[in-house]
Order: C-alpha cells, then structure tokens, then sequence
C-alpha cells in the first residue's frame, strides 16, 4: 500500500511539473527565426575589386538589409502586406540607392519587416508577425522600419536600410538601441522605393558604429570626404524634455556633460520651442484645433504634428486608394481609420507650413548649431499595450518627429543605454543640407557619449541628489530669465533657491553676485564671488564680478588683482583689460 501510494504521488508531482511547464512555454513567445526581421533573404554582390593602386570599393566588408519597400529585380516589393504582394509583380529594376550601395562594395542578404504600407509607427504587422526586439523582447520595436532596425540592433547585418516619412527610422532606433539617421528631405534619391508621403518620404539607415553610419551616408550623399567642422552651438530644447517620461536629467546630463569634455561648456544654450515655433510659423494657426497661442503648453508642436499628420494620410490616400479601392484588402484600420474628412484644412497650408518651419528651423541653426530633442517619449510600449491605439500618445510621439519630418532638417538618433531595462535615447538636429556636419559631429562625440552612460550607470548618486540637482538647474534657469527682465531681487531669490539644493555649482553664486551689483549691494555680490572662485577657480565672470564689487567698495589694489587673474585666464579680455587701465590711472 505505501509503495503504492508513492508512486502516485510521483505520478501527480509529474502531472504537475508539466503542467507548469506547458502553462510557461503558452505565456513565451516563441522563438523565431533572426528574430523575424526578415520577409526574405537574398544576396547581392559587389562587383570585383579595382587593381591596384586603386582604392578598394568604400563599404567593402559590410552586409546589409532593406525594408520591404525597396524594388530588387526578380523579387515582389510587400510593402508590408501579403495582398499588395498577390495583387503586384516581380521588379523589373533594383533601387537606385540599393544598387549604389552594393556598387560601394556591401553586399544586401535581405528584405525586412515593416509596418502594413510603411504606415505606422511602432512596429506591428499583422502579415508577418511584429519583429523582436533584440534590446526589449516585450516591447514594440518601432515601426514602420522595424525589421532593418532589429537586424542591426541583433548583429544580424552591419547597416540596415527604412522609410522615414514620420518617424519611420527614428522611432525604432531609439525603440531597439541603435543609431539611426534621418537625412536632409530630397538629398537621398527615391527612385524604385515605393512611396507612402512624397512630401515627408526619406530614405534612412541604422548602424550599431558611428563610422560605419558615417561610411554609408558620405556614398548615399555623395560627399567627399573633408576635415571635419565643429559644432559651435547646442541647443537643448526644454520643453520637448518636459514631454519626455524618462527624467529629463537622465537624458540631457550625457549630452551636457559630453558636449563640455569635447567642445566646452560656453557652446551650450538652452531654447523653449515651443514659444520659438508659434513666433515664427503663421500657417500653425489653421491646426490650432480652435486654440489660441497659450492655450496649450505645447500648442505650435500640436499644431506641427497635425500638420503632418494631414499632410501624411492625404499624400498617402493620392498614391494608395486607388488600390484599395479597387483590391479591397482587409487593411489595417489605424490606415483607413486615418480618412476623414479635415473640415477647411487644405495641402496648401501643409505646404506653408513645411517651408515656413524649414525657414524658422535654419535661421535658428544656421551652418554651426545643433538641436537636442528626446527622439520619443520614453521607453517603447510593451506589445499589445493600450497606448499603441492611443491617438493622444500617437499625437505627442509625432510632435517629436514632425520637426524634422516637416523641415526636411537631418536628424540622428543616438543610444544613450538603458533606463528601466529599455533603451533610451536623444536626438541631434542640423539644418537642411547640414548631413556631413552631423555625421561628422557624431562620429566625434559617440565614444564620450557611451563614456558618460557608463558613468552614470555606475554612479552612486543618489535619486534624491539626482533631483535636487535637476531641481537647482530649474530655478537658476528662472533666475536667468528673471535677470533678462531687470528683476534683480526676483532673480536673486530663485538663484538662492539654487543654492539651497546644490551649493557647489560656481555658476549659481557667480550670476546672484551679477544681481547685487545691479542692486550696488557690494558687499553681498563680493561674498558670492569668492565663494564661486573656491568652487571654480577658473571662473572669469566671479573674478570680474569680484573685482567691480571690490572696485566700488573702494579695494582698489584688491580691484586690479583681481581684473588681472581674470586676464590670465582669458588674455584678451576687453573688460578685464580696460578695468586695469581706467584703476591704473586713477590709482597709479
């Protein structure tokens, strides 16, 4: 009787333990096969070499992918949907932009998965499946290029072609951790690649190595190679990080403490979009939604993607429903859903509006500025999760992308590492044919980038810390505003708020001693001064500061020692120089 009440025992402990194991391989996703990124594999081979001394063929050594919306010839282009591959033929003509990079010496192994007709955002196909994240299994990978992007993000292929009509290279960039570029509109031809938007429509790549997104964009520009030109101002947009769910200062610290290392932190500003947008794009008006300027904390960037969107569904309607109104296939119903009618919104306008912030975007950066944006929102959305089919997520994700899809401004994603075990990232902007200076200042900047990750993923700050500091940049950012206004107590009480959470940033005591010496309060402005140079020695503004406070309170030797440091650290110096001059002759 034991024996046999033991061996049921195990029997039901057997039952059980495959029961679990069953329950577990229902809740994985399978495995498949590259991560299904791929709809086919193919290969295209460069042609032989040239003979010496000639120089070997540019991308020699590199493999790579396209999305399924490039013409290879023999091969059915999906574009995204099993019924637009029934209903169309073999490709008589490889794209041009295929060819060119296969002729550089890379060899093409595949077509990728994108979203149903390169029309959504984030990823999911229905026909195909939705590729594997490699950098975040459970989440979305980004759409509409989100094949390209995972076999680059999973090591698959060295560089992977996508379409970026709204954010179509961008958003799965950042979604899969890799770099991904966004080229100046019309600068990269089109010829063979099936268009959704013509107006928003750019052909973009993903790479894991700079030099190697370097490598491909000087042969698709056609660029010669050249020294490389520094940037000299970067420009972090507030207000877009205040959109961002991952803290702000998780994002624009690398870049800040990055930009110092390389270039110094004088070329380093900050800019309030939004209020620079609606300044300067009248047309935003007639996508206001009935909103006035101000309305809306982030109404010209709303009105922006509107404008897009608009312009994105009646160029896409113009060059496909012909089609599906004639195949009727079973579309997906965010494309379809997308048809309504737009009430007095024209083309017109979308048109003014593009040129109108093309405009606005290159008076601002000129030949030498940069753009620094969150590329999304925070980190990807789980699969199947509800703010896929959210149009108010979709709306905020397209204020980010519109910029640049509606100027026509290059734009590159860059990995900053992980925040909540999912990738992050930011964005760098140049104007309108500013490509080789962008691809140029990445390929400097990327490894003090990663450096800084690294930094602060080991750092030991503590969140706490993390959050007085971010807390104390605010108030300083007020003080400065506050100053511009000539309210010198107001901006003496929110630089001293700074103070209160970090005393040991120079620059706080530095610009509330500027205050007093507007309220001849010398004494005070002196004390800050001397407590900013035991911060920072090399601070020049606090030793001239210093030394007209100490020049008023009548310390005169004190004055010209002072002026005299601050020459040192900057020889040519005007202000520093005439001080000297004008205390030597009073005061020989």
């Amino acid at each position: 009787m034991a024996s046999s009440a033991a061996a049921n025992l195990w029997v039901l402990l057997g039952l059980g333990i495959a029961g679990v194991l069953l329950a577990a391989r229902r809740l994985r996703r399978p495995a498949r096969p590259d991560s299904g990124a791929f709809t086919a594999r193919l290969e295209l081979l460069p042609p032989p070499q040239p003979p010496p001394p000639q120089a070997r063929h540019p991308l020699t050594g590199l493999c790579f992918a396209i999305a399924d919306a490039f013409n290879v010839t023999g091969y059915i282009t999906s574009f995204g949907s099993l019924e637009w591959a029934k209903t169309h033929d073999e490709a008589t003509q490889t794209s041009l932009v295929v060819s060119s990079l296969v002729d550089g010496g890379a060899i093409c192994v595949g077509k990728t998965v994108i979203d149903e007709m390169a029309y959504g955002i984030h990823g999911e196909n229905k026909h195909f499946g939705t590729p594997t994240n490699p950098a975040a299994p459970d989440q979305v990978p980004g759409g509409c290029s989100s094949g390209s992007a995972v076999a680059v993000a999973g090591g698959m292929v060295d560089f992977a072609l996508g379409i970026d009509t709204i954010g179509g290279v961008r958003i799965p960039g950042s979604y899969c951790g890799v770099l991904a570029f966004r080229p100046s509109h019309a600068v990269v031809p089109n010829s063979g690649v099936i268009p959704v938007a013509p107006s928003l429509d750019t052909i973009g790549w993903f790479a894991k190595d700079p030099s190697v997104l370097r490598r491909v964009g000087h042969l698709l520009l056609r660029l010669p190679y050249a020294d490389t030109r520094q940037p000299r101002h970067f420009y972090i947009a507030d207000d877009c990080f205040e959109m961002s769910k991952v803290p702000a200062r998780r994002l624009t610290q690398v870049v800040t403490k990055s930009v110092e290392k390389l270039f110094g932190r004088q070329v380093l500003g900050h800019v309030n979009l939004e209020n620079y947008l609606a300044s300067r794009i009248p047309s935003l008006r007639n996508y206001s939604n009935g909103q006035k300027n101000g309305d809306s904390k982030f109404s010209s960037l709303l009105a922006l993607s509107r404008a897009m969107q608009f312009l994105h569904k009646h160029e896409f309607k113009d060059q496909h429903m012909e089609w599906i109104n004639s195949v009727k296939p079973a579309v997906d119903a965010c494309i379809v859903g997308n048809f309504s009618d737009d009430g007095e919104l024209t083309i017109n306008s979308s048109q003014d509006a593009r040129k109108e912030v093309r405009v606005a975007l290159n008076a601002f950066l000129k030949d030498d500025g940069i753009l620094v944006i969150p590329t999304v929102l925070g980190c990807p959305p789980k699969l199947n999760a509800r703010e896929l089919s959210s149009s108010n997520y979709n709306v905020q994700t397209s204020c980010l992308t519109s910029l640049c899809s509606m100027s026509g401004c290059c734009q590159v994603t860059v990995p900053l590492g992980i925040h909540d075990k999912c990738p992050v990232s930011v964005s760098f902007i140049a104007k309108h044919g500013g490509d080789r200076f962008l691809l140029d200042t990445i390929q400097t900047m990327y490894a003090t980038i990663q450096e800084q990750v690294g930094i602060l993923a080991n750092s030991n700050v503590s969140s706490k810390q993390a959050m007085s500091e971010e807390a104390a940049e605010a108030a300083k950012e007020k003080g400065n505003s506050a100053f511009k206004e000539k309210l010198w107590q107001k901006a003496i009480n929110f630089y001293t708020e700074a103070i209160k959470l970090n005393s040991k940033v120079a620059t706080y005591y530095s610009n509330r001693a500027a205050a007093f010496l507007e309220l001849a309060s010398y004494r005070q402005a002196e004390a800050d001064c001397t407590s900013a140079i035991d911060i920072d020695p090399k601070s020049i503004k606090a030793y001239l500061r210093r030394g007209t406070a100490r020049e008023m309170l009548g310390y005169y030797k004190e004055a010209v020692d002072d002026f005299s440091h601050a020459l040192v650290l900057e020889p040519m110096n005007k202000t520093a120089s005439v001080a000297i001059n004008r205390l030597k002759k009073l005061f020989p």
